[in-house]
């Protein structure tokens, strides 16, 4: 019996495929239910606070979205400087003190770690919405959520994951759950970029069939789903770095079109130049679609961690 009441979500790597089905029949519940009303009444009298100490504009809203569809209410803050952090106030008492305010948190902060450092002193489930290069899991459950709604199935495809992945905390959050289905991987980066080696080989030791190329066209052809994402700016000690790399990968419609037929494009967002509008209007790009299906997701969190269901 799988139940998340009361838990910390922190992590692509605390699920089992159980688990993580059992969210993707919550979330698929509820956009069904959605369909037929606006709103639910599941966490009437509930609160959620968002703490956000690094900019968001998807995950902080959807958020904030799933739980007032929910029927609860929001509280929080969208950047660090109009919090007491400002004045020097440690991570600790900052959860500490919202704690007494709300059920349940969700936060992003830069530091890798920082969502674990919360739970250790929480009293009410804490969300991770991305800590700094670490894990976003809540984002990796609605990319499968994605991908299944996109594929009717996960088991037997071929995921290419093309950008950053040595600083993106998405596609390490993501394949921490898509090793739980009969995948293979790609990783397209350029050798600077590349996924860190701890998690491409624990990956390959728990029997994941994984190819590493920095060649995206090659990639096209075998993939069935193609993760897009950023190089990101803000992960650069050395600005010259970034824009050696920037544009390591830009897809457009001619690559899409010159690949496996069928592919699904899927992106975190926000995009910069990565890919090309002229991809947009394409049947596979799915992108947008993904952003509604992280409100399904974090409305099924909430609800879970909450034990309304």
């Amino acid at each position: 019996m799988v139940n998340f009441k009361g838990k910390h979500i922190l992590s692509g790597k605390q699920f089992n495929r159980e688990e993580i089905e059992h969210i993707l029949k919550v979330a698929s519940d509820l956009r069904e239910e959605l369909k037929s009303r606006p709103s639910l009444d599941l966490t009437r009298g509930n609160i959620l606070a968002t703490l956000f100490f690094e900019p968001s504009t998807r995950t902080r809203l959807s958020f904030e979205s799933a739980m007032l569809r929910l029927g609860g209410s929001v509280i929080g803050f969208a950047e660090a400087s109009t919090s007491s952090t400002a004045k020097g106030e440690s991570l600790e008492d900052t959860i500490l003190t919202v704690c007494q305010y709300a059920d349940v948190i969700a936060m992003r902060h830069p530091q890798i770690g920082s969502a674990e450092r919360a739970s250790r002193v929480a009293t009410v489930p804490i969300l991770n919405g991305g800590d700094g290069a670490g894990q976003h899991p809540t984002q990796a459950l609605l990319d499968i959520l994605t991908i299944k709604t996109e594929k009717g199935a996960i088991d037997g495809l071929t995921v290419a994951l093309v950008g950053d992945l040595k600083n993106g905390r998405t596609v390490h959050a993501l394949v921490e759950l898509l090793k739980h289905y009969q995948v293979e991987m790609i990783f397209v980066a350029p050798q600077e970029l590349r996924m860190p080696p701890e998690i491409t080989e624990s990956l390959k030791s728990f029997g994941v069939k994984i190819k590493e190329t920095d060649t995206l066209s090659s990639a096209l052809k075998e993939a069935d789903i193609v993760y897009m994402t950023r190089v990101q700016k803000e992960r650069f000690s050395d600005p010259s770095e970034y824009e050696k790399l920037k544009d390591a990968f830009i897809l457009n419609r001619a690559m899409v079109e010159q690949g496996k037929a069928g592919i699904t494009i899927l992106h975190p967002l926000p995009r910069v130049t990565e890919i090309s509008t002229d991809v947009d209007s394409l049947p596979g790009a799915a992108y947008f679609r993904q952003v509604r299906n992280g409100l399904y997701v974090r409305m099924a969190l909430i609800a879970l961690v909450l034990g309304k269901i």
